[in-house]
């Protein structure tokens, strides 16, 4: 029994940008047909969204939320939970996160998911998913572990190759180990998700630039570099050819040579895969030096405007397939209280605007199609992920996860109007839209900025790598 009709004249399906009905049973979309020809039953709600667009809920698919959150005395604090971050999710049209399981936080893997589902279970608003995390050295039983996690729907691995800043020893993984990891990544099927920083050209530059007094964070793009990026990324994928059926999903892309390297590596027939964020989009090394510089940083740092140009144009050619946020959801003090180079903070509190802000700048300013559009904010996130055609698609059959955005609703993103921290790096943008309805699994989450959710909606999402993703390149 249909429970829910969407009607609207700009509706993004996979096929055509048109004029639909999207009818609801349960969780489910079960058909999609010409505006107006789907019968609406008695009960049934009909939400009309004429003059609106009408996409799938928004996916992000690098967040950190209950994080850990180091600070310039030594300590640590934690960042917001999921009980924050999902609310301001919903808000701004996104359905879906993917967060972060440290899996060598218990004795087994096993154990460490468990532990991480009890952080988000009953305290989401949306759904939700999560990459298993390895840091450091990995010892010989955790492998098959691994593999275990994999094959149970935890479908990909995220790595550091380097520490990031001195304080923080223990994260990278060597590339002996690395090595292993692809082995496991290649036999189970699952994809590998690189945060890729040449460990010695950074670590270089942080003695570097302290011997010469020059440890103040706007000198941050001197340390994490785009010769990093060039050289870690390529050794990366030099390392996955030689594991066949490797696959590699690159996160926060932050350079041109990082866009050239995972280009070139397509063109070789390399299943690879690229992700920017909002900031590195839309800020450049020279905005850390504005008043409060350091909520335009995340790691690696901030580049140049012409590295930020090679993202928008990978954008268009396939080099890079998703904009996310690494979200660190925590308050203005947090995030000022490092002024050097090897003690800000990174991450931004983005998922609420990620949405609209990306609608203003690719489809708005840039000309970009809905259907580009929806597949960077959305869709290919799904699709590489393993959760497509379930989420990230306005088709019959898959979850009824809808962002509605009002053109309307041209407003000035202020913090004291998002549901998340007490800043935002977005502060006095306007936008070109705003989403007036946020819909998850056939619920009415968010209409006209009222949450109508709890936070028992969201549900871990079992993913599965889709073979064609993992044999070579697609998107």
């Amino acid at each position: 029994m249909i429970d829910l009709v969407i009607r609207g004249d700009r509706v993004v399906t996979p096929q055509a940008v048109g004029a639909f009905d999207l009818a609801i049973e349960g969780e489910r979309i079960v058909a999609v047909a010409a505006a107006g020809t789907l019968p609406v039953p008695e009960g049934a709600r009909l939400i009309d969204a004429t003059g609106k667009i009408v996409m799938p809920g928004g996916i992000d698919p690098h967040v950190h939320c209950k994080w850990h959150l180091p600070n310039p005395s030594g300590g640590a604090d934690l960042t917001d939970p999921p009980d924050v971050v999902t609310r301001a999710a919903v808000h701004g049209g996104t359905t879906t996160l993917i967060d972060f399981t440290q899996v060598q936080a218990r004795p087994t893997v096993a154990e460490a998911i468990a532990a991480r589902e009890a952080d988000w279970q009953g305290h989401s608003a949306c759904d939700y998913a999560q990459h298993m995390m390895v840091q450091g050295a990995l010892p010989p039983a955790l492998l098959p572990q691994l593999a275990e996690a994999i094959g149970a729907g935890f479908a990909t691995i995220k790595i550091f190759t380097t520490d990031i800043t001195p304080s923080r020893k223990g994260r990278m993984v060597d590339f002996g180990d690395i090595w292993e990891v692809f082995q496991v990544l290649a036999k189970a099927g699952g994809l590998g998700v690189i945060h890729s920083e040449d460990n010695d050209i950074v670590m270089h530059m942080y003695g570097k630039l302290i011997r010469e007094g020059r440890a103040e964070f706007t000198n941050m793009a001197e340390v994490h570099n785009t010769l990093s990026e060039d050289i870690s990324f390529r050794r990366v994928i030099r390392l996955a050819e030689k594991v066949p059926g490797t696959a590699l999903y690159m996160m926060h892309t932050s350079a041109a040579s990082g866009v050239a390297a995972i280009r070139e590596a397509r063109a070789r027939g390399v299943p690879i895969y690229g992700e920017s964020l909002h900031q590195y989009m839309l800020y450049t090394s020279d905005d850390y030096r504005r008043p409060n510089g350091q909520i335009y940083h995340t790691y690696p740092s901030l580049k140049s405007a012409e590295d930020q140009a090679a993202l928008w144009q990978g954008t268009l050619d396939g080099a890079i397939n998703c904009v996310a946020t690494d979200e660190i959801c925590c308050t203005l003090k947090q995030k000022l209280q490092g002024v050097r180079i090897d003690d800000t903070t990174g991450g931004n509190a983005g998922v609420e605007p990620r949405v609209a802000l990306m609608f203003t700048e690719m489809v708005g300013k840039r000309g970009y199609s809905l259907n580009r559009f929806v597949d960077l904010v959305a869709a290919n996130a799904a699709r590489i992920m393993g959760l497509y055609p379930r989420k990230g698609a306005l088709v019959a059959g898959a979850d009824a996860d809808i962002c509605v955005l009002d053109p309307a609703d041209q407003r000035v993103i202020r913090a004291a109007d998002l549901h998340e921290a007490d800043y935002t790096p977005w502060e006095g943008r306007k936008m070109d839209a705003w989403p007036c309805l946020t819909v998850l699994r056939g619920k009415v989450v968010v209409e006209a900025g009222r949450w109508l959710g709890s936070l028992d909606d969201g549900r871990w999402q079992k993913r599965r790598i889709a073979p064609e993703f993992l044999a070579g390149p697609c998107l």
